[in-house]
């Protein structure tokens, strides 16, 4: 492993000077004994996906701690919020077709939660990208639709239909009438904030009675993430913490929430984007990747279980 570099990259600021460190975001542990990785990173090598969506893996990270009481891995130090905030706000993003095939997935699970609710007035979806899931609400008859996104690049691109529906911006729950939604959804955005914990705890103010919160984030006790160790793609400079089912668990149940389910996904994209996830070398995978993206065989749909979980927590 090498050290993060005590220079900054070009637009984007983050020195390892200016990195705080924290205890666990989920259960408050402060002990940091058990290093499960030592930072690899170099400001440098960033470039304006570093904080976007869906992008090819960079293999860079900040000092990761095993939490021995929760079971989450999380970075320590780490970015401050507003730099966080900043380097989202100006991501780059060109992945809306990976996130229209997103969409369709948390669709076919979001029909199955939606027929426990008495009614399907109010749905907010945090993290929303392009807004592509926001058709899937629509779809399945949500009213009161909003979408949240940091980033202004994504926004740009989305649908005339939905692009209305979204609010640019950090989530805050002060932007929103307590008790107004019957479901919240927040799709591979718990390992990106800060404090995990706190947007939880905003989603169970933010929900009716009878409401769900349903997230999808990624489970690094999968198979796929013990076998790649630090090559696979969940261990990246956005991810500030790594969830597993107890962990998830407990922090949903922390905040209130019951009833939690946590539940295998199988995502569906096509062949040229799990290659953009391969830990190839980048000329290798730049070749392949030209030759993929204009073949048939490269936008052929593969379902795969590649270490991604669905947790849901019902509030009384």
């Amino acid at each position: 492993m090498t050290e993060p570099s005590a220079h900054s990259a070009p637009g984007h600021g983050l020195t390892a000077s200016g990195l705080v460190p924290r205890s666990c975001p989920v259960c408050g542990s402060a002990s940091d004994e058990r290093i499960f990785a030592e930072a690899s990173f170099a400001p440098d090598a960033l470039d304006g996906f570093a904080f976007a969506s869906r992008k090819a893996p960079e293999y860079m990270h900040y000092r990761i701690v095993a939490c021995e009481k929760c079971d989450l891995l999380y970075s320590s130090p780490i970015p401050t919020r507003e730099f966080l905030e900043t380097a989202y706000k100006e991501a780059s993003f060109d992945a809306p077709d990976e996130s229209r095939f997103a969409s369709l997935t948390y669709g076919r699970l979001l029909e199955k939660v939606a027929r426990s609710f008495p009614d399907r007035a109010g749905a907010l979806d945090i993290g929303t990208g392009d807004g592509a899931f926001l058709h899937q609400l629509l779809k399945l008859g949500f009213t009161y639709v909003v979408g949240v996104e940091p980033s202004a690049a994504p926004i740009a691109v989305a649908e005339p239909d939905v692009k209305p529906f979204i609010r640019q911006g950090p989530f805050r729950s002060a932007d929103f009438e307590a008790t107004r939604f019957r479901l919240i959804t927040c799709f591979q955005t718990m390992e990106h904030v800060d404090d995990p914990l706190a947007l939880c705890r905003d989603a169970y103010g933010l929900l009716k009675p009878q409401g769900a919160l349903l997230l999808v984030c990624h489970n690094h006790r999968a198979l796929s993430a013990r076998l790649m160790g630090l090559k696979s793609p969940i261990f990246d400079i956005e991810h500030l913490q790594l969830f597993s089912p107890k962990s998830i668990r407990n922090a949903l149940a922390r905040t209130g929430f019951t009833r939690v389910e946590v539940h295998t996904i199988v995502n569906r994209y096509p062949i040229h984007y799990w290659a953009k996830l391969a830990p190839l070398p980048n000329a290798l995978k730049a070749a392949l990747l030209r030759k993929l993206k204009t073949a048939a065989l490269g936008r052929m749909l593969l379902s795969a279980p590649v270490g991604n979980m669905a947790a849901i927590g019902y509030k009384v």
